[in-house]
């Protein structure tokens, strides 16, 4: 879904980023233009959910150096509502359950704090479940479950999916998928990542975070970045993700020690 006049979505340069005085990123950078999708990948503790969770705005992390550019913007001087009401959404690793808040509610206030933003009329109850019910098809989710808490009880794909509705509703510009396969069996992870490929546009752009093959090959990425120590070290098309799979992540130490040689780090 590439255009040949994309405009750059999300530009990010010599990022680096804390955790409890940890550094976790060491200098990220990544170009990311609509209709594309971009997939990172690396071992646990290499700095990907970190690296979503800093664009997102999570405050327990500490930007320490270089700069999010987001649609011609400074994200780092945005408050996490105002980067997810700009259009950044963040699907997470673990989704959180929030007992007494019905899953309904949840996404009409959601979807109506997305339409006042927009200067747009907000819309009430019944307008609201006429729009959900549209989208429940994307995920194959039964209405029922609009009327129970949000995610309390869910199962790890129902979860998922729920997130995927979400995403549905707000129509975001970039797409952060954090380990969405992450406890998926092989049904919802289909599921899931259909309905991940139905809301791409040649508008929106997706980064998708994982670990493994198999996700990307249902969420098929125009690149492929990966992660280790806290830096991008290596890039490449759909073939890298294959060759991870093939040879998994050892071969990576010497090319580390290779791009800190370059970077005098």
């Amino acid at each position: 879904m590439i255009r040949k006049d994309a405009q750059t979505i999300l530009s990010v340069k010599n990022l680096t980023a804390n955790i409890n005085d940890t550094p976790i990123l060491k200098g990220v950078n990544l170009e990311v233009k609509e209709g594309e999708v971009h997939a990172i990948m690396g071992r646990n503790g290499s700095g990907k959910s970190t690296f979503s969770k800093v664009l997102a705005g999570h405050p327990a992390y500490e930007v320490t150096g270089g700069e999010i550019i987001y649609k011609g913007v400074n994200l780092l001087e945005k408050e996490p509502d105002e980067r997810a009401l700009s259009g950044i959404f963040l699907a997470f690793q673990y989704p959180l359950e929030i007992p007494g808040v019905s899953n309904l509610e949840f996404l009409r206030v959601a979807y109506n704090a997305k339409q006042k933003y927009l200067g747009l009329e907000e819309i009430d109850v019944f307008e609201f479940e006429d729009l959900v019910e549209d989208k429940l098809d994307i995920v194959k989710m039964d209405p029922a479950f609009l009327q129970r808490s949000l995610n309390e009880g869910f199962s790890g794909g129902e979860k998922k999916r729920n997130e995927i509705l979400q995403m549905a509703l707000l129509e975001p510009s970039l797409a952060i998928l954090d380990e969405t396969d992450s406890g998926l069996d092989i049904d919802a992870l289909r599921i899931v990542a259909n309905g991940v490929n139905q809301l791409a546009t040649p508008y929106t752009a997706s980064l998708v975070i994982t670990h493994y093959q198999r996700l990307l090959d249902y969420i098929e990425p125009d690149f492929v970045h990966v992660m280790y120590d806290g830096r991008i070290i290596t890039s490449g098309g759909k073939e890298l993700a294959l060759e991870l799979e093939d040879k998994g992540y050892d071969f990576l130490d010497e090319l580390n020690q290779k791009v800190l040689v370059e970077v005098g780090g």
